[in-house]
């Protein structure tokens, strides 16, 4: 029963990934002059970061109509369990932090199970390098520069601040750490951080019975999505469970790890692996801002509607400005208007 079924997923999330798409692309064609602190943000489309021609090795850049001179920059990376979604599905999160007065680079990157591990993560890298040698002619300020990242997007942004911050022996980590990156922030909201024996969310007895089965073939199938058959040895691949670096030791020669937010709801199955993050990084001595919403599930803070949703967005928004500027009064005085949430959401 349970292969049948593993032998469907594939097809189901196809069929997810094309639907979403094409309602982006309606969507996305009306939100803009619907949603008035939309109106005021740029959109750059499908400016390559590698020289492939692929859709895959595409970013869009948004950043404030109004604005004037460099702004702090953000590197945000879709979810979509390694296996389908775009930076096209996930216009809403640029939108919210360009008009909140960052320059977002929204990626796009090669997704499973074509492409499996290490491939979505050396597209991650590029595309941080490219904004670092690039970013500027855009108006970015690449001296204050934080990576953001949801579900799998996630998993990969912690995967990209470990990688910029320990000497790793993987030939396509050298790079990036060598080039001692200063990342601002990092914030990895509900992800999948830990693939190895991803049947532990639901060993345990009391859990089982809760968890319905689509739930456990979603897990299983994003595992599968980024290890391809190679999910039973996820150990010997560590940077695809970000969280098992984490929790160990700082290796000699490591540098200190930026400032970290994360949020998860107690309603999503992804609830331990959020937690786990926090507390390794306070083991680590590292500061971790962790917000838990009681009942919300994956992927709430996209529901803009819901106080909770709001609630998220505004904690990030304070994390951000604390990290990207200090405090408002010592932003840059060039910096554009920082709205409030009721600017932000407003219709």
């Amino acid at each position: 029963m349970t292969r049948a079924r593993d032998s469907v997923m594939p097809l189901v999330r196809n069929g997810v990934d094309k639907a979403a798409n094409h309602f982006s692309r309606l969507g996305y064609g009306v939100l803009p002059w619907v949603i008035q602190s939309w109106r005021r943000v740029h959109v750059e489309h499908n400016v390559p970061y590698r020289n492939t021609r692929k859709r895959s090795h595409l970013l869009d850049i948004y950043r404030p109509r109004d604005a004037v001179g460099r702004l702090p920059a953000i590197v945000y990376i879709h979810g979509g369990a390694f296996s389908m979604m775009s930076k096209d599905t996930h216009r809403i999160m640029a939108y919210v932090l360009a008009a909140q007065g960052y320059q977002v680079f929204n990626i796009n990157y090669r997704l499973g199970p074509v492409h499996t591990y290490p491939k979505p993560l050396q597209d991650a890298m590029a595309a941080l390098e490219w904004v670092l040698d690039n970013g500027a002619k855009y108006g970015a300020d690449t001296d204050r520069l934080a990576i953001i990242g949801e579900s799998a997007g996630a998993n990969l942004a912690a995967a990209l601040a470990y990688c910029t911050t320990h000497p790793r022996p993987e030939p396509f980590t050298q790079s990036i750490f060598e080039r001692d990156v200063d990342l601002a922030c990092v914030a990895p909201l509900y992800g999948l951080l830990d693939l190895h024996d991803v049947r532990r969310f639901w060993r345990d007895p009391g859990k089982s019975h809760r968890m319905a089965s689509w739930i456990k073939g979603e897990i299983r199938g994003t595992a599968y999505s980024y290890l391809g058959r190679r999910v039973k040895r996820a150990l010997q691949f560590p940077l695809a469970s970000p969280l098992r670096l984490f929790e160990k030791p700082a290796v000699p020669g490591s540098r200190p790890l930026p400032p970290f937010f994360t949020t998860v709801g107690t309603a999503d199955p992804l609830l331990g692996d959020t937690i786990r993050l926090s507390d390794a990084l306070q083991q680590r001595e590292t500061e971790c801002e962790l917000h838990v919403f009681r009942g919300e599930i994956h992927a709430f803070n996209v529901l803009l509607w819901r106080a909770a949703a709001r609630e998220q967005w505004g904690a990030l928004f304070d994390f951000l400005e604390k990290h990207m500027h200090g405090t408002v009064a010592e932003a840059p005085a060039q910096a554009p208007h920082y709205m409030s949430l009721s600017e932000t959401f407003a219709e």
